[in-house]
């Protein structure tokens, strides 16, 4: 029987829905390994929430801008309750654009620039100095998710400068880069056009707390501000999210650590027959013809990864030793049923 009380919100599927995973393939809740969502299994410990901190409205002036700045290196940012909020509100601070859109890539950015009447098209890397001319705004995931390919800045700052001679935009969304900053459009500066976003969410593993933030130039940080209203993030989201930006020791450790297990994560899939075509320090991106029933038998195992229309799959890391021997065993049964299905399939050419 439906629940009434629940609705259902349009948009897109993403990973991590191990509740209805759950309701799917009748395994408990408890028993699932979430390797969909791209998140550091290990994120940063968060500590006791005060008080006076649940009991009071959100202050703007509790130094959460300037943590962030620091991290970032910028000038300005704003918080906003994660990158999915500014890819809602970003299409609605223009007149209808002819947007493009780098792909393949993270769904929710053509998504949402159709849904507020903009002229979206799909555009390889290689096509975009071709089609700059045509667009007013382009958008860019960098390191891409799922592929993880990373565009050079040099290029990206290319784009910009056509685009912003004419009141354009260039949006980068940067939610898997804090493990090589070097490569973050950051390091040159904002100029006007040019929006970034960030995300706490994967690095620092605390997708639950909503917060991300829009890196642009001061002007149009003040029509997004207005346009959003006060109290964007929680109070107990700030005290956090100030906190975490500002601990270092635990950032360089981690960045370390993540590139270490994402290496073992490549190794492991290679050894498997998975030899994975992109990735990031997050998640490792494969393309197999038998994408789906990869997936489908993860899934019948309690794994849940994240599947794509492309034939395509990305495992995310496994949190500690168990959870990779857990991937070891499955991947291994996969490879004997793939081995087997290839050795049937021939049997009948």
């Amino acid at each position: 029987m439906s629940n009434k009380r629940e609705f259902k919100v349009e948009g897109l599927n993403h990973g991590g829905r191990i509740l209805a995973a759950a309701r799917k393939y009748g395994i408990a809740e408890n028993d699932w390994l979430d390797l969909s969502t791209g998140l550091n299994p290990n994120g940063w410990s968060v500590p006791d929430v005060p008080a006076r901190v649940w009991q009071s409205l959100p202050e703007d002036n509790d130094g959460l801008e300037q943590a962030a700045c620091e991290y970032y290196g910028c000038d300005y940012c704003l918080p906003v309750a994660g990158s999915q909020a500014a890819i809602q509100l970003l299409p609605m601070l223009r007149t209808t654009s002819k947007v493009g859109i780098i792909s393949p890539t993270y769904a929710e950015h053509e998504y949402n620039w159709k849904k507020a009447g903009h002229d979206v098209i799909q555009i390889t890397e290689s096509d975009a100095d071709r089609q700059i001319a045509e667009l007013d705004v382009l958008v860019v995931i960098n390191p891409n998710n799922p592929t993880g390919k990373i565009i050079p800045g040099n290029a990206l700052l290319n784009w910009h400068q056509h685009l912003s001679t004419k009141g354009g935009w260039l949006i980068v969304d940067e939610a898997f880069m804090d493990v090589t900053p070097g490569n973050s459009l950051l390091e040159f500066g904002i100029n006007p056009g040019l929006i970034v976003l960030r995300s706490i969410g994967k690095f620092f593993g605390l997708a639950g707390i909503r917060c991300g933030f829009i890196i642009s130039d001061y002007e149009l940080l003040q029509r997004l501000a207005n346009k959003l209203g006060p109290w964007s993030l929680t109070g107990p989201t700030r005290y956090i999210a100030k906190r975490l930006l500002a601990d270092k020791k635990w950032q360089v450790s981690t960045s370390k650590a993540l590139i270490k297990s994402s290496k073992r994560l490549s190794d492991l899939l290679k050894e498997y027959n998975l030899s994975p075509s992109g990735g990031t320090a997050l998640f490792q991106w494969v393309t197999h013809p038998m994408a789906k029933e990869i997936y489908e038998i993860c899934a019948k195992q309690g794994m849940l990864i994240r599947y794509y229309d492309d034939h395509s799959i990305r495992f995310g890391l496994p949190g500690n030793e168990e959870q990779w021997q857990r991937l070891r065993n499955t991947l291994k049964m996969l490879m004997d049923l793939i081995l087997d299905k290839s050795e049937k399939d021939l049997l009948h050419v």
